[in-house]
């Protein structure tokens, strides 16, 4: 089978490819969506330049794929399309830095790992950041170190792109900027260079405009997102983060790529290499900073990874770590697996978040009554009702929560009759300052972990108090 595969590398990679898109298509039609995947979806069905959590593109995706299917396998089609099209770039980049066979390495880690597997499950802003990423980092290698102003234009035309994913993107715009100060300043004297970053300016000036007109309301979210109100250092919250790398990475590759990032003192001496390690190790020192001020999740490493792997294959490879690749994989392959088959059975204790709202919503379809408006204690829960309702009509969030894109759109006369949904019973109180009339209806009890349970309340909602 080994020769077999490595026979035709790129036929081989290609195939790989396209079997994890088709198998994770038809996995993803067995889970219902994760309420950020509701939240992105319900901004794809009204487009504008910015929002306040996140840069447009990935509801720009939604919006594509949703001509496709508004199902929950069409919603994520954007991650198969992004993850797929990420190894592509994996697979054209490490065969420029070395050969075919080693590129199939590359894409057979990036394809086994826990991270690119759950990255095909739930849509988010990495999704699009991860593709324009893998292809930014290959055009701008070439731009560097090949000069075609062909790769100038490419570079600064998806930096563009990227910049439109994910605020994080500086992350790798840094990176770049620091290799030319440190190896190649001479590309400073270069005018494509300024071209290409014409280029990505102009694509991202809409998203920026926007931030402008709403007092870079997005940026300044960003800005104090996952960061510590009181200073404090938790170092338990940093050795939790570093951890979980060794298993959205698999504990092999993972331990390989940071010992060969110290042994090789970041590759500094190969100016080829060292480009490709800024990418990674900026991104991993950034969040690695942060988590000793507030818990990160662990997919913000996720860009890191792309550049990781190129890295991990061309030292397999060097070394002659045949060995050491193939436990690497098989590891990876069986986290993936067992992550898979606990999200597909054990929905409950993987991912409660998850769970029961489809059926809570489907229970509230029941009460609905003509002309009823739908609210929620939550903009994911808002943000169910728009999706699993069979008309997909408006919500709003009407109990006190976090600063949404809800609170961005909401008109004065949105309170009026109609059906609340709350994940617990608190909301009552509140409920009764907005309305003269306050009634659960129905509740729904489903599990929540290993062995408890969480409690749907459907309320009706009449004669507002401020007509």
């Amino acid at each position: 089978m080994r020769e077999t595969l490595y026979k035709n590398p790129s036929k081989s990679a290609y195939i790989l490819i396209v079997f994890l898109a088709i198998l994770s298509t038809f996995y993803n039609s067995f889970l219902p969506l994760h309420g950020d995947e509701a939240y992105y979806w319900m901004w794809s069905k009204q487009l504008q330049m910015g929002y306040y959590d996140h840069p447009p593109m990935i509801a720009y995706m939604i919006y594509l794929t949703n001509f496709i299917s508004m199902s929950e396998w069409g919603v994520r089609l954007v991650n198969v399309f992004c993850m797929g099209i990420s190894a592509l770039y994996i697979f054209k980049l490490t065969k420029d830095l070395s050969d075919d066979k080693t590129a199939l390495n590359a894409v057979i880690i990036f394809l086994s790992v826990a991270l690119t597997n759950a990255g095909t499950i739930i849509t988010t802003p990495d999704s699009p950041l991860s593709l324009f990423w893998s292809i930014s980092l290959y055009y701008t290698y070439r731009a560097i170190f090949i000069g075609d102003k062909k790769d100038f234009i490419l570079t600064g035309l998806f930096l563009g792109l990227m910049m439109l994913s994910k605020y994080s993107s500086v992350l790798y715009i840094l990176g770049v900027v620091l290799f030319l100060l440190l190896k190649r300043r001479d590309i400073f004297l270069n005018p494509y260079m300024y071209v290409s970053i014409l280029i990505s300016l102009i694509i991202a000036s809409p998203m920026i405009f926007w931030n402008y007109q709403h007092d870079w309301i997005s940026f300044m979210f960003q800005l104090h997102h996952g960061a510590s109100e009181d200073a404090k250092l938790y170092p338990h919250l940093f050795f939790e983060f570093f951890g979980g790398q060794f298993g959205i990475f698999s504990p092999i590759f993972t331990a390989v790529l940071f010992f060969m990032l110290i042994k090789e003192k970041l590759f500094f001496k190969d100016n080829r290499l060292f480009f490709i390690a800024l990418s990674v190790i900026i991104t991993l020192l950034f969040f690695f900073y942060k988590s000793f001020y507030s818990r990160m999740m662990l997919n913000y490493t996720a860009p890191a990874y792309i550049g990781g792997t190129i890295l991990l294959a061309l030292s397999f490879a060097k070394y002659e770590l045949k060995k050491t690749f193939i436990w690497g994989v098989g590891i990876a392959l069986l986290l993936t697996i067992a992550a898979r088959a606990a999200f597909l059975f054990y929905l409950p204790l993987v991912q409660e978040r998850m769970y029961g709202n489809k059926e809570a919503v489907q229970l509230l379809a029941k009460y609905a009554q003509k002309n009823d408006r739908f609210y929620a204690d939550h903009l994911t829960t808002a943000a169910y009702l728009k999706y699993y309702l069979p008309t997909h009509p408006d919500s709003d969030v009407i109990t006190p929560t976090r600063y949404s894109q809800y609170d961005m759109w909401r008109k004065k006369d949105f309170l009026a009759n109609g059906l609340f949904l709350g994940r617990d019973n608190d909301s009552f109180l509140y409920l009764k300052t907005l309305y003269k009339d306050v009634k659960v209806i129905a509740t729904l009890q489903v599990k929540s972990g290993m062995h408890t349970t969480k409690t749907f309340y459907i309320y009706r909602l009449t004669d507002t108090k401020f007509q």
